[in-house]
């Protein structure tokens, strides 16, 4: 891939992210890809990191991605991004995040993504006892 189609194919992970559709970003993982994030130093496989995403959208439906860098890479690409959201108790809340994303034949086989652990914190505070995937 070109370094402009890496952005693209950045674009449209981050859109299928965005949108909560579960079945494109299933086809934009490898089947065997693993997502990480530093919060909790656990693997996670291409399922469960769609079970998050849909618990995501269940808990915080007006969230917002706004992305602020994509860097393309010869095997894939940086990106540095927000999750913006309004908590359940009404709460404006913000997430400051850094991906790095390994893309082979055109689908992601990693992703790597360092999270603010103070603003993950809050959010885990104002959903105590709520359940998470």
């Amino acid at each position: 891939m070109t370094g402009e189609d890496m952005r693209d194919f950045a674009r449209r992970f981050m859109a299928a992210i965005q949108a909560g559709d579960a079945e494109t970003l299933r086809g934009l993982y490898h089947p065997d890809a693993t997502i990480w994030h530093n919060t909790d130093g656990i693997e996670q496989s291409v399922e469960q990191n769609l079970r998050l995403m849909a618990w995501m959208q269940r808990t915080l439906p007006d969230r917002t991605y706004r992305v602020q860098r994509v860097e393309a890479l010869p095997d894939g690409f940086v990106q540095q991004h927000a999750l913006e959201a309004t908590l359940p108790n009404g709460q404006p809340w913000r997430l400051d995040a850094c991906a790095i994303v390994r893309v082979t034949d055109g689908r992601v086989t990693r992703l790597d993504e360092y999270l603010d652990s103070g603003q993950a914190n809050q959010l885990s505070a104002a959903l105590a006892g709520q359940g998470r995937p």
